[in-house]
């Protein structure tokens, strides 16, 4: 992923943030807020379809159905790599499952289940009956 894509889009994002300072404080700033959240997408969008070949973005698209908030980390860590010129070349499936893996382990998280047997043997409820 080029710097001259990057650039292109934080220049018509500065160009958009400018034309809504400019139009002021209006009452319709829920559809601003819709429209940014729109805009914000497509640029997501758009980094990750330069950033993933087909089959990683479509296992990406599949972990985001099944799990959406690891999702979102791979997402934004995916992100985060691009703007930061970490990735060189299109990340295909095996990368990025490796990515995944890396994730999962740090978000493993460990439960315990703890049964208070004492109690269970002192409830005599059973017994009215």
């Amino acid at each position: 992923m080029g710097d001259s894509d990057l650039d292109e889009i934080r220049a018509r994002r500065l160009n958009q943030l400018q034309s809504q300072y400019k139009g002021g404080q209006d009452g319709g700033s829920q559809q601003k807020a819709a429209e940014e959240r729109k805009q914000i997408e497509e640029m997501k969008h758009n980094i990750l379809t330069q950033v993933l070949t087909q089959e990683a973005r479509a296992r990406l698209n599949t972990l985001m159905i099944g799990k959406p908030e690891k999702g979102q980390i791979v997402e934004n860590m995916l992100i985060q790599m691009a703007r930061s010129g970490q990735l060189m070349e299109k990340l295909d499936e095996q990368q990025l499952i490796s990515i995944l893996e890396k994730v999962s382990k740090q978000m493993q998280k460990t439960s315990t289940v703890k049964f208070d047997r004492r109690r269970a043997a002192l409830d005599d409820s059973d017994e009215d009956l």
